[in-house]
């Protein structure tokens, strides 16, 4: 009985076949741009989520925020940090893997006929740890070379190939201004980070050399710090904000002049967006379906009056009601699952070439697929129904009376 059904609704859809075309191509839009923007939403959430990730595991930086207003209602500058501040953190906060005190500077980076404009990092040997930066060649900072600021630096990789090309530049000294630099280490690459900036674009020299010979002065600008797998960032965030409210004496009542950021918390905030964004652009896009839904509609309707002499010889040859409402119902199904398998062979493709451009992963998501096809045939029954009904509900003798 069913495949009876349907094969007479094949033959009607085949019968008219330029117009059923037309009738699923709503439905085919609707499919063709929910996948694709869904999938790239995907990608761009994974993307986001792991270039974030790439800044470090479980990470917390610490700044210098704005202070208070003073009488004349200017911004008063915060006091940077110092050395002790990373020090007492590394101390008497518990659950860290690493503390790592950091300033920075701006130089052109010199090798023979090579120049570079290049960030200048001063830190230590726990900014790498911290970051979850990897040695590619060449080794890390000794303690004695931290302790007494020696001139030794780690290239990033595009400090390196600006400078070195193909050259290994293990042993050869550098220039950073008026400083000669020997490099004992080069770095593997991160890329560009989430923000558009180049990770890979700046040397690591100790803290102390950098203080000492580039600034001229013992200011930290900024803490990075990393917590233990399993131990709350939430807590240990809430733990430096009162350690460092009593080392930089703030009262109680007063904003701090400092900034404590939790990069879970960023991401979360990020991913969330992103995912906000994906399930409002594919609601936007399966409107489309709604509108292929009142197409389909409005063709069976022209479909049921155009065979009305049909529907009247079937009812008055003993069909029942229930199975002509059915084959009308299996016609709108049938067309708009047809149109689904098209839209999502279509939205996959534009969703692989719009990664490809973009350069983002392609993130398959069967749900999506999935819930798009059901989707489209749902359309089918609901927009389907009426038209049925109507031709089950025909009377036999007025229909044949129908010219």
């Amino acid at each position: 009985m069913l495949w009876e059904t349907i094969f007479l609704a094949m033959h009607a859809i085949r019968r008219n076949m330029l117009r059923s075309s037309l009738t699923v191509l709503g439905i085919v839009i609707g499919v063709a741009a929910v996948i694709p923007l869904v999938t790239m939403g995907n990608g761009a959430t994974a993307q986001i989520t792991s270039e974030i990730s790439s800044l470090g595991s479980n990470m917390l930086f610490v700044r210098p925020g704005q202070g208070g207003h003073n009488p004349g209602g200017a911004h008063a500058p915060s006091p940077m940090f110092k050395a002790a501040d990373a020090d007492a953190i590394r101390r008497e906060i518990s659950g860290l893997t690493a503390v790592a005190p950091t300033a920075s500077t701006v130089s052109q980076a010199i090798y023979g006929n090579e120049n570079w404009s290049t960030s200048v990092i001063g830190s230590t040997d726990a900014y790498l740890t911290v970051r979850e930066w990897k040695i590619k060649s060449g080794r890390q900072f000794t303690p004695g070379e931290e302790r007494a600021g020696k001139a030794v630096c780690i290239l990033g990789a595009t400090v390196k190939k600006e400078l070195f090309g193909a050259q290994d530049p293990l042993g050869i000294s550098i220039r950073l201004k008026k400083l000669s630099c020997q490099v004992i280490g080069t770095l593997r690459s991160k890329g560009q980070s989430t923000f558009g900036s180049d990770q890979d674009d700046f040397v690591l020299v100790p803290l102390r050399l950098l203080q000492r010979r580039l600034s001229g002065n013992n200011d930290v600008s900024g803490i990075f710090i990393s917590a233990r797998d399993g131990v709350s960032t939430k807590k240990i965030k809430g733990d430096i904000a009162r350690l460092m409210r009593q080392r930089r004496h703030i009262g109680h009542g007063q904003d701090d002049d400092f900034r404590v950021r939790d990069m879970k918390e960023i991401m979360g905030a990020v991913t969330s967006t992103t995912r906000v964004l994906t399930a409002l652009l594919g609601a936007v896009a399966a409107v489309s379906l709604l509108v292929g839904g009142i197409g389909i509609m409005n063709i069976m309707l022209v479909s049921v009056t155009e065979r009305t002499r049909e529907i009247g010889i079937r009812l008055a040859i003993g069909a029942l009601e229930k199975e002509v409402m059915l084959q009308f119902l299996v016609e709108a199904v049938v067309l708009s699952c047809f149109g689904g398998l098209i839209g999502i062979a279509l939205g996959l493709t534009a969703a692989a070439v719009g990664v490809h451009f973009l350069k983002m992963p392609f993130i398959f998501d069967l749900r999506i697929v999935l819930l798009a096809f059901l989707f489209s045939g749902g359309v089918g029954v609901v927009f389907g129904f009426f038209p049925a009904r109507k031709a089950a509900r025909l009377n036999p003798i007025e229909a044949l009376r129908h010219e």
